[in-house]
């Protein structure tokens, strides 16, 4: 079983579940993290401090799955078509590593606001 996080932004809150790259092992290395909220579609990005190359990069993602996007150095919660998508695709900006995916229903992100506080901490179980 992979590492749990817990992600907050606002009154909304999720569990996410980290895979075994070595992405995830270093975003895991520095958490918490608190950060503000940028929405691009229904992308929430924001720059972490982290710098770390792409692996494994996939150019279309699924709805509840966090990705790296290494151009920012920003962390990517992916719950609905972005800008550039075609149709019911999720197509970041430029390719990203997948790190981990939100347990439920990621829609819930929706009502997160630009600028709104978001933190991401582990989870209880570690």
């Amino acid at each position: 079983m992979g590492k749990k996080i817990h992600i907050k932004a606002g009154a909304i809150e999720a569990e996410a579940e980290l895979n075994d790259t070595r992405t995830a092992q270093a975003i895991w290395e520095i958490l918490p993290i608190e950060s503000r909220a940028n929405l691009w579609g229904d992308e929430i990005y924001f720059s972490i401090p982290l710098s770390i190359g792409l692996e494994t990069g996939q150019e279309i993602v699924h709805i509840g799955e966090l990705g790296y996007w290494p151009e920012g150095d920003a962390l990517c919660i992916f719950f609905g078509p972005t800008p550039v998508s075609h149709g019911d695709e999720i197509r970041p900006a430029s390719p990203v590593t997948v790190f981990g995916k939100i347990h439920g229903d990621a829609t819930m992100f929706k009502k997160v606001a630009a600028g709104m506080k978001i933190t991401i901490r582990r989870g209880n179980n570690e």
